[in-house]
């Protein structure tokens, strides 16, 4: 699958966890229930995934984590918050940067209407589907690892 057809699917599965929740909730409720939405449809998705920053050669674990990678290709950045700000932006493309990929979606659930709450961001050209594969470990429905 494209990962141009992986980000409209997870626009898509956002859409209906909004219209069933609606705003005014914790990113992290929204973010477990697009999981699920996620995983329903068949798609294998890596949740708060620890992103380092390497620095000179150095490998720094830091303690920024990746909200949701969806089939290796697309990051998620939920947000649950009055309105998306340029830091939010600059937040995407920095994990972007950092991880290597290419399309990321920053959705902030906390909007009357969710098509003014999502960005989405690219970082550089798009990749070639064999350099995109990396040693994450995905889990899969109930939590059983791939």
């Amino acid at each position: 699958m494209h990962f141009n057809e992986i980000s409209g699917a997870v626009v898509d599965a956002a859409m209906k966890v909004h219209s069933a929740l609606g705003p005014g909730l914790l990113e992290s409720v929204y973010l477990a229930c697009l999981v699920h939405e996620l995983q329903q449809r068949g798609f294998r998705t890596a949740v708060q995934l620890p992103l380092p920053v390497v620095y000179e050669g150095v490998r720094l674990d830091l303690g920024f984590r990746l909200d949701l990678l969806v089939e290796m290709f697309v990051v998620v950045e939920i947000k649950a918050v009055e309105a998306i700000t340029p830091v939010h932006q600059a937040q995407l493309l920095t994990y972007l940067k950092l991880s290597h990929k290419h399309i990321g979606l920053l959705i902030n659930f906390n909007v009357v209407h969710l098509r003014d709450g999502i960005r989405r961001m690219v970082n550089g050209d798009p990749p070639s589907l064999l350099s995109s594969v990396s040693s994450v470990s995905f889990v899969v429905k109930r939590g059983s690892p791939v």
